[in-house]
């Protein structure tokens, strides 16, 4: 049973809603989260609302049976716009490589119809050359496989079948597994790994075998084939010059409900990259799942070996700590860590401005989900990820 914090009179200011209905075991008893935070955490995201950091979010922070969750601020910076809700779908970005793309991986892994310690080209032999033969499915989830950051822009190119002949045509700068550097490139090739070995297409896959099982209704590739446009966050503003890494927009055009990530708009929308939309709701039900050892509500969607490898230290020896997804101490954890959530934590984050960071020593999470690329993805936002996540672990009793 979700419980949410009581006794709501105490912390009405700090935006808790009554519950549906009462415990039914002693107050107590019930895991408490300390609602002398609230105020601290909601002053965090309204400051910087208030700064134009971003226009909107929401923030949703668990332990166990105890919830804080709200929505902040509005879809744009226009004063007549929608205000943003719990419902309101966010581009998740990166948050695509942990929930669709290495659990895919993982699963597949289960059936043994993936290695972790395969290479690269026994599932695509093109892509041999330029130091790539040694490249494992582990180095390529693990961000160590020694391929760069992401695919080039120039020449223009456009569709999957380009994207995966860019991808294989990269050339390593340091030998597989001798170096860490988070690459978009890795996700894509894994992403058509899933998609080579199933003969389904990864926005399918990912529906079928993680979001429809777990019940994550507002989550998926593709957004505007199932929910209304506008419930969906706008994110970037074609710029008039029409240069730039969107440079495909129209001076002035909207992404609204179309992947942020133009790497991923070039290749339609799918990528194991990013693409995936989602909600707070249906975040924190994949955390969940993860806390409870990869089965939640009666449905067991990764094995508890296939979580341990998602989210404890899979990488080599020596490079930045990452699980086969999941970070949890590159350069890249500590802002969302935040300064109290102990290393073992673990998470990820998105670059239009999304969080999920989980901490099995507590028993407790946090998702942040927000559209801080609007309108000119120029806004930084690093320093709040610290507050919220040095909050959110003091919030659940974490050391």
């Amino acid at each position: 049973m979700r419980i949410y914090l009581l006794p709501c009179i105490a912390v009405l200011a700090a935006g808790c809603t009554l519950p549906a209905r009462v415990p039914s075991v002693p107050a107590a008893d019930v895991p408490r989260l300390d609602v002398r935070r609230f105020p601290q955490i909601d002053a965090a995201i309204e400051g910087a609302i208030d700064a134009h950091k971003l226009p909107g979010a929401v923030f949703h922070l668990e332990h166990e049976d105890a919830v804080y969750e709200r929505a902040y601020g509005r879809l744009t910076y226009e004063r007549d716009a929608p205000a943003v809700t719990t419902a309101t779908t966010f581009d998740a970005a990166s948050l695509t490589k942990v929930l669709a793309t290495a659990p895919s991986v993982l699963i597949l892994a289960e059936q043994g119809r993936i290695g972790l310690d395969d290479r690269l080209v026994k599932y695509f032999p093109e892509c041999a050359g330029g130091g790539k033969e040694t490249i494992t499915i582990r180095q390529l989830l693990t961000h160590s496989s020694g391929l760069p950051a992401g695919l080039p822009a120039v020449p223009a190119w456009k569709g999957r079948v380009a994207a995966h002949k860019l991808a294989c045509d990269q050339v390593v700068t340091h030998p597989p597994g001798t170096f860490f550097r988070y690459s978009d490139v890795n996700y894509v090739l894994l992403g058509q790994v899933v998609e080579k070995v199933t003969g389904t297409p990864l926005d399918d896959y990912a529906q079928s075998h993680i979001y429809a099982p777990l019940g994550m209704r507002d989550t998926g590739y593709l957004p505007l084939r199932r929910v209304d446009v506008e419930t969906i966050a706008p994110t970037q503003v074609g710029s008039a010059d029409g240069k730039g890494a969107h440079g495909d927009l129209a001076p002035g055009g909207l992404l609204r409900g179309v992947v942020h990530d133009p790497t991923v708009r070039r290749m339609g929308g799918v990528a194991g990259s990013a693409g995936v939309f989602t909600t707070v709701g249906d975040v924190a039900r994949y955390a969940r799942m993860l806390l409870a050892g990869g089965v939640l509500d009666g449905v067991r969607i990764l094995s508890p070996d296939s979580v341990r490898l998602l989210t404890t230290v899979q990488s080599p020896p020596g490079l930045a700590r990452r699980g086969l997804g999941m970070d949890i101490d590159s350069p890249y954890a500590k802002r969302p860590r935040g300064t109290v959530y102990p290393v073992g934590s673990y998470g990820h984050t998105g670059f239009t401005g999304c969080i999920l960071w989980v901490d099995p020593q507590s028993k407790s999470f946090y998702v942040f989900l927000s559209n801080r690329v609007y309108p000119d993805d120029k806004s930084n936002i690093l320093d709040l990820y610290t507050r919220m996540g040095t909050l959110a672990a003091q919030a659940a009793g974490a050391h």
